[in-house]
């Protein structure tokens, strides 16, 4: 609700406030960068003043969920609101297990809503510096140059937040190093069948991949969380 009850709008800062306990990153900055790409259109006042309506704030929210929990880029974004009014969309939920929600099985066998992003829309969508992209580059966490997908888009999001605490681009590394073991332990597992080149074969390796990938996911976040509760 807006902080006078003289009105039925509310100011910019106003509505800071009021999305920021779901958004904690977002910022004044933030919204009028979103106005500038067109996906906000508040009216104005006489004197310039932005007056964000109900339905301003509700297609608000709509953006920073889909960059928060799907990680789409503007451009998706945009197409998204053209199709219909935000206000009348389901906005997306995070996984309980988490504020960003895991990848499911089919996403990694193969993704339906591949994603192409430019460097420039990486950083923008996933709020990295120069700098922090840099570092994750360097570290092969990410490709120096796009374009980027998806899952990308996701790393980076993440990666971001974990910076907040302190973390370095060195400190992940490890996940690379995770990721490039499983895999590899994955390819021993299916190379029997991978190995025959018949239609009937590949969709058993592929099917094969897509449960281990899934079965892993769940094992290592159940190892996950009995360890950190030794921490509690």
């Amino acid at each position: 609700m807006p902080l006078s009850r003289s009105r039925d709008y509310m100011s910019i800062g106003e509505v800071l406030e009021a999305v920021r306990g779901d958004f904690p990153e977002v910022s004044i900055s933030k919204i009028r960068f979103l106005e500038t790409e067109g996906l906000l259109t508040p009216e104005r006042t006489p004197s310039g003043y932005r007056k964000f309506y109900d339905n301003d704030v509700a297609r608000l929210r709509y953006i920073l969920a889909l960059q928060r929990d799907q990680f789409l880029p503007l451009k998706v974004i945009r197409e998204r609101l053209a199709d219909g009014a935000a206000g009348d969309t389901p906005i997306p939920q995070p996984s309980l297990e988490g504020e960003l929600p895991a990848p499911s099985s089919a996403a990694v066998a193969a993704p339906t809503n591949p994603v192409e992003l430019t460097r420039d829309e990486l950083q923008q969508s996933s709020g990295l510096s120069d700098a922090e992209l840099a570092g994750l580059s360097d570290f092969g966490l990410l490709a120096s140059e796009g374009p980027y997908d998806r899952d990308d888009l996701a790393a980076a999001t993440a990666a971001r937040g974990l910076f907040k605490f302190g973390v370095e681009p060195r400190h992940l590394r490890m996940y690379r190093q995770f990721a490039d073991r499983e895999t590899a332990f994955f390819e021993q597992i299916i190379s029997p069948v991978a190995r025959r080149r018949d239609p009937d074969a590949q969709r058993e390796a592929q099917s094969s991949l897509v449960e281990l990938a899934e079965l892993s996911r769940r094992f290592r976040d159940a190892v996950l969380r009995s360890a950190l509760r030794s921490l509690s």
